[in-house]
């Protein structure tokens, strides 16, 4: 998955961004002035300028009028890459990939319960044609074709949800989930058992069955859990002891 391209005004925010991470600048301190945050990224004051709009965007700066630009606490953050980083601060990135199911379950268990009574009919389709994709690049072994198949198809489930504020909700979250999907494919055990999920989601859905399209989702991510700390974890743990 191709990463969008970084302007200056993303190195402007990356950089204070930082430094609002790393404790430099703390919640409720004043920010350098605009010409300082330019000269230390070597940007002109019109970046930073565009830079510091683009943090009140997202509330971690605000600004006291004729006393300059202060830091929000973290809680009153609304950009999601940053509340991210934030909450990634000096934990393992296996815990953050372990909070991220926490809140697919909590999403995505609730989404098919609400698409076993609003599904269309060709939501259905997209959903058999997502997994007939996956078994294609799993029998291909196409790593990358598979992830990409398996998002779809939960992509599928939450729009199948018939409200619009579930995709939206885990849709900010794609870059991430993708790369720990991607991480997990990598073992044909592991992509065995998504398929397998994955159909009984789409029966219990098809049948109609609020309960049962819940109960098959909350099956799916558990085995997610389960095979993320089995084969991931795992793996990375007999690396760390072999080096």
């Amino acid at each position: 998955m191709a990463e969008a391209r970084r302007t200056l005004v993303d190195v402007v925010v990356d950089k204070v961004l930082e430094h609002i991470l790393s404790g430099e600048i703390k919640a409720d301190d004043a920010l350098p002035p605009e010409a300082d945050i330019a000269k230390d990224s070597s940007v002109s004051r019109l970046t930073a300028r565009e830079a510091m709009k683009v943090l009140k965007a997202q509330n971690i700066v605000y600004v006291k009028r004729g006393l300059g630009t202060f830091v929000n606490p973290p809680e009153r953050w609304t950009g999601l890459e940053a509340i991210m980083r934030a909450a990634s601060r000096g934990v393992a990135s296996d815990q953050v990939a372990l909070r991220l199911l926490e809140v697919r379950r909590m999403v995505e268990t609730g989404a098919a319960e609400l698409a076993a009574s609003r599904h269309q009919p060709a939501d259905l389709a997209a959903m058999e044609q997502s997994i007939t994709a996956m078994e294609s690049a799993h029998h291909s072994a196409d790593v990358e074709a598979l992830t990409a198949a398996d998002i779809a198809f939960h992509d599928t489930v939450l729009q199948a949800s018939g409200n619009p504020f579930v995709p939206a909700l885990l849709g900010q979250l794609t870059t991430l989930l993708y790369a720990m999907r991607r991480e997990t494919s990598a073992f044909p055990e592991v992509q065995r058992h998504a398929i397998h999920h994955h159909k009984l989601v789409l029966a219990a859905i098809a049948s109609g069955e609020p309960g049962a399209a819940r109960s098959a989702m909350d099956a799916h991510i558990q085995q997610t859990f389960e095979d993320y700390e089995h084969y991931l974890l795992a793996s990375q743990s007999d690396g760390a002891a072999a080096v």
